[in-house]
């Protein structure tokens, strides 16, 4: 379990690491160099649309990984995932800039991040199929958790080589060429993936299988749509917080608060890597207590933070700023920590890769497409205080609160032991 624990965060965090970097050069430069004839706005609004696309993508790709996934097997999606994502990301940095071929290049950004979506679909649903059919009933949250933390770490790696270069460079040289480093270190990352995941075994719940799924998406749309729908509206909450905190906030900080870029990316980055580390926390807590029960106590304490948390980051005040983020992270991971191992056992284990993915990735359309955009465009139209955000994000914890509340409880029950027989 710890060699495929390791192997699968190592894995998910080289993937979402490709994801996240694409966020972090929207907030900053992407509008500019991709979309000049803007107005400064309507660029920023103009990159987060690049960024949406690919959680569109998502969605796609957890039906065509998922398909693979439950006919051939959880390893070979995290191959073919890893790979598609990796390599458009490396793409991304060789895309020349509007000045040089015009509108060709938006073009082909938006391409290449649909690519990565329709990667990242897919890595997802692999990652901790394969982790948490390999894992004892009582652990499987924990270790279904590792896979959880590659977002965390991969979210600290893209930003700790934008904050490096951010401080190094002129932002001249940033803007020409120094945004591109961290999308061609992708191609680095990917072959390392590669090869950690090339030692890993088939999910021994796959192998056990007689009967496969035909067409497992026809299966999952007929016996559990509720349950897909239920779980994304569920997830929303989680994306809408995370990419609003982890994307919209750094654009609103540098844009209209005047806060530095590397002052923001150091309040978010620290912020991150607290959640990173309670991660097993929570997941331990899940195995405990049980997994709805701790995704309403986050949710719960989401919907209750969000106000407070536009407030604080409207100071622009770095500590304060640090601590809106902080606790919005805190009720997200309270939440996601045991989404790894809830949402594969809400499905049979036929057609769980595609349902899963599928209510994962389409909970990231809810949540994450629209948030930055949404957000911008709030904040854009209030005072310094961008309270509409607030509401805004406090209105869809309140419905998957609403959603959390329909699922029912999958921890395992223990088993009691069995007295001997003597005489």
């Amino acid at each position: 379990m710890p060699r495929l624990a390791a192997a699968s965060l190592a894995g998910t965090a080289i993937e979402f690491y490709d994801f996240f970097v694409y966020g972090t050069a929207a907030a900053l430069v992407l509008g500019p160099l991709f979309f000049p004839t803007f107005s400064p706005l309507t660029a920023t609004l103009a990159a987060f649309g690049t960024f949406g696309v690919g959680f569109v993508a998502r969605p796609l790709g957890s039906v065509l990984f998922g398909h693979l996934g439950d006919r051939r097997g959880r390893r070979p999606v995290l191959v073919i995932s890893l790979l598609l994502t990796g390599a458009s990301t490396v793409a991304v940095g060789c895309v020349p800039s509007y000045g040089a071929i015009g509108v060709t290049a938006p073009v082909l950004l938006l391409v290449l991040r649909f690519l990565q979506g329709l990667g990242l679909g897919g890595e997802w649903g692999g990652a901790v199929l394969l982790t948490a059919e390999h894992a004892p009933a009582g652990r499987r949250a924990l270790w279904s958790s590792f896979p959880q933390m590659g977002p965390a770490l991969g979210f600290i790696l893209a930003n700790g080589v934008m904050l490096a270069l951010s401080v190094s460079l002129s932002d001249a040289e940033f803007a020409r060429w120094g945004w591109r480093v961290p999308f061609w270190a992708a191609g680095a990352m990917a072959l390392a993936g590669l090869w950690l995941r090339s030692s890993l075994t088939e999910s021994p719940r796959f192998l056990e299988i007689d009967d496969h799924a035909r067409v497992p998406l026809v299966e999952v749309v007929r016996h559990h749509g509720r349950m897909v729908l239920l779980t994304a509206g569920a997830l929303a909450v989680g994306y809408a917080v995370f990419y609003a905190v982890t994307t919209w906030s750094l654009a609103y900080a540098t844009d209209r608060l005047g806060v530095s870029r590397t002052v923001m990316l150091m309040c978010i980055m620290g912020a991150v890597l607290v959640k990173g580390a309670l991660t097993p926390l929570m997941a331990l807590c899940g195995d405990r207590y049980g997994r709805r029960t701790m995704c309403l106590t986050g949710c719960t304490a989401c919907v209750l933070w969000m106000l407070p948390m536009v407030a604080l980051l409207a100071t622009g005040e770095p500590l304060l700023m640090f601590l809106a983020i902080l606790g919005a992270l805190l009720a997200f991971i309270t939440m996601f920590a045991v989404i790894a191992a809830y949402l594969p056992e809400l499905y049979e284990p036929r057609v769980r890769c595609t349902g899963a993915a599928v209510g994962y990735n389409l909970g990231g359309v809810l949540g994450g497409a629209l948030t930055p955009i949404v957000a911008t465009a709030l904040a854009e139209r209030g005072g310094r205080v961008p309270w509409g955000v607030g509401v805004y994000l406090t209105g869809i914890a309140l419905v998957s609160l609403v959603c959390f509340a329909l699922l029912p409880e999958t921890r395992p029950v223990p088993v009691p032991a069995v007295e001997p027989v003597t005489g």
